[in-house]
């Protein structure tokens, strides 16, 4: 028998660098993605309690969009150029939603008298609201377990924020604004994840679109009502600088891990942003923390945890990136 090369049995051929097997042992596992997103989320409550001590919360969202527009364009350029008008009008549109929406109403709201921990437990609403919208409009239906733990973790916010609920004496309406904020951030979140291939657009070129257009928007907004220049302190260069910080991290891992898990699972860890939102203060400000508000974040955890789980079980919907 011969032994030339011509008649050995060939070896199988390497996969491709660009399988789904080799991308998947690459890719950041998506739990250190999500306790990211909740961090860099909760800073951003953070950065809105700087704001209030130095300017208007319009003028430094306005800034704030800005700045990460203008530092991601270098990076972006290219992408930009190449992408389908279809593509950047449709990003265009969730973040009109996602941003401008979801900020406006919850700081508008704030701004006329709403109490901040009434406002940020209507914002914590997003879970439901993601699940009922989805159910509604999509015909996709949460199992008993995901609803579960979607009302334990509801449950747990709500004993976080006990101590900082209040009535407040703002106008009927007012109230409304926080909730069209979770409403609109609900809705983007379930047009990014229904997103087809060809609309889709890279991380860091999603977000200069969505930034620029927020800017835009609340850019008309602040020149409204006053002038756009920046104010000449040190407390509004902080709190520009770290809330722009706080955008890229916290819409950045939210859009990341939406390619990656249901909206209900990602929108269900934002429950645990009060609880470390709270540490944040006790560090920084040196607000004091209860067991109350420990207690709070155990239930929290534990109705995230349900989510998760249920996510997890055969059969759960799921839909994969495009």
């Amino acid at each position: 028998m011969s032994t030339s090369a011509s008649h050995r049995t060939p070896l199988p051929p390497h996969p491709p660098v660009t399988s789904r097997a080799y991308v998947r042992r690459r890719t950041v596992p998506l739990p250190l993605l999500e306790a990211g997103m909740v961090l860099a989320w909760s800073s951003g409550f953070i950065g809105m309690r700087l704001t209030v001590d130095h300017a208007p919360m319009v003028l430094v969202v306005f800034w704030r969009c800005a700045l990460v527009a203008l530092l991601l364009m270098p990076w972006v350029a290219g992408a930009l150029r190449r992408a389908r008008p279809a593509a950047l009008l449709t990003q265009a549109g969730i973040g009109a939603l996602a941003m401008t929406g979801y900020l406006a109403g919850v700081g508008k709201g704030i701004e006329l008298g709403v109490p901040a921990g009434l406002a940020a437990l209507m914002a914590d609403l997003l879970p439901i609201g993601t699940a009922v919208l989805a159910m509604l409009f999509l015909g996709q239906r949460p199992s008993r377990r995901v609803w579960a733990g979607l009302l334990i973790g509801l449950l747990g916010v709500v004993l976080v924020t006990r101590d900082a609920l209040s009535l407040g004496n703002a106008s009927l309406w007012s109230y409304g604004l926080p909730l069209l904020g979770m409403l609109s951030l609900a809705v983007a979140t379930l047009w990014a994840k229904r997103l087809l291939s060809a609309d889709a657009l890279g991380l860091l070129p999603t977000l200069w679109v969505q930034c620029t257009v927020s800017a835009l928007v609340f850019g008309v907004w602040t020149a409204s009502e006053g002038s756009l220049a920046p104010l000449p302190t040190v407390g509004f260069g902080i709190s520009v600088i770290w809330t722009a910080f706080s955008t890229l991290g916290g819409y950045g891992l939210y859009w990341l891990c939406l390619r990656r898990a249901s909206p209900t699972r990602v929108a269900s860890l934002l429950y645990l942003s009060p609880g470390v939102t709270l540490i944040w203060g006790a560090v920084m400000f040196g607000e004091p923390l209860s067991g109350l508000m420990a207690l709070g974040m155990l239930v929290s955890g534990w109705g995230v945890l349900l989510v998760v789980r249920a996510e997890r079980q055969p059969g759960a919907p799921h839909r994969p990136p495009p």
